[in-house]
């Protein structure tokens, strides 16, 4: 029979399943989209057209945060989704992953996918955002209209976007960090178990 007491087999990674799943899904559905839910609506340059504030919205965020965050969580739960699925198909305890060699591996390994995927995520988030949203834009508009060239546009509440980009950046930080630490977690009590 399936177990369904299927948990991660450390504190700190059944820590990092409460925080990642729920803390930071909250902040991110909730406190996201009040942050960022209509900027294209608010993004306005000079001249005010809608065609050429579309035009520049888009060559300021060629993806949205929260089409970006989004995929980054999903991302990043499928490592541990598939070893999760392998478990219960197989019907592996907590105990079994300490005790087994070939569980400890796969969950291993599941948990260092899961702090490469979240590294690069970091990256990509740096060059795509940035760290810091300022509250002017320059767009070339040259390509819509040639006597257009550079034009300012103003960014809506860049300030609060700042704080999120932050506040996203730490939580990325910290779930690598919490990764770092199950995976050091588990290696010390296999040693142990195997030592015992």
């Amino acid at each position: 029979s399936i177990k369904t007491n299927l948990r991660p087999p450390t504190v700190i990674g059944q820590f990092h399943t409460l925080f990642f799943g729920s803390v930071r899904m909250f902040f991110l559905w909730v406190l996201g989209f009040a942050v960022y839910g209509n900027e294209a609506l608010h993004f306005s340059c000079d001249p005010d057209k809608r065609e050429i504030n579309l035009f520049c919205y888009y060559q300021f965020r060629p993806i949205t945060p929260q089409v970006f965050w989004a995929l980054q969580l999903v991302t990043v739960l499928v490592p541990g989704a598939v070893f999760h699925l392998y478990a219960a198909c197989k019907s592996i305890d907590q105990e079994s992953i300490l005790q087994r060699p070939t569980y400890t591996v796969f969950y291993i390994l599941s948990a260092l996918l899961r702090i490469i995927l979240e590294v690069i995520a970091f990256w990509l988030q740096s060059h795509l955002f940035g760290f810091q949203v300022k509250s002017l834009y320059h767009c070339d508009a040259s390509s819509l209209e040639k006597r257009l060239g550079i034009i300012r546009c103003l960014v809506p509440e860049h300030f609060e976007k700042t704080i999120f980009l932050i506040a996203m950046y730490t939580f990325t930080a910290v779930t690598v960090a919490l990764g770092a630490a199950e995976v050091f977690e588990i290696l010390c009590r296999r040693l142990s178990f195997l030592s015992g």
